[in-house]
């Protein structure tokens, strides 16, 4: 199997450790950022087949980064983005949708969850 890079910023150290953990026994390559501005340097630097993104980070939020992203990255700026956050309201999720999130899950979910749908977006951009 193919190693798919997966770049995973959130500040929750523990969340980080527990996702990390759960994508790289099925194979994933995990590249972690602690804030939204070294996840900027590295979507700069590297290519990525996903990125995971957690809303609420210091430096830049999940979606000043999704919003960077879709506007300036030549490298990731097509790749599938999931967004995690805690903020259920409908507006977050319309907010998420309008910098190009592809999915939206809230906190808490089950790391399988996240999983099955790293898969499938994985996937689905396999076969573009």
């Amino acid at each position: 199997m193919e190693s798919y890079q997966i770049l995973l910023a959130d500040d929750e150290a523990a969340l980080r450790f527990l996702l990390t953990e759960t994508l790289a026994e099925e194979g994933y390559h995990i590249v972690e950022a602690a804030d939204g501005k070294e996840a900027i340097k590295l979507l700069d630097q590297t290519k990525y087949d996903l990125v995971i993104l957690d809303y609420m980070m210091p430096e830049k939020t999940g979606i000043e980064v999704c919003e960077w992203l879709r506007a300036s990255s030549e490298l990731n700026r097509d790749v599938p983005v999931v967004l995690l956050t805690a903020k259920a309201q409908e507006k977050d999720k319309e907010r998420a949708i309008q910098a190009g999130v592809t999915r939206y899950i809230v906190k808490p979910f089950s790391p399988m969850l996240l999983l099955d749908v790293v898969q499938e977006l994985i996937e689905a951009s396999d076969t573009i």
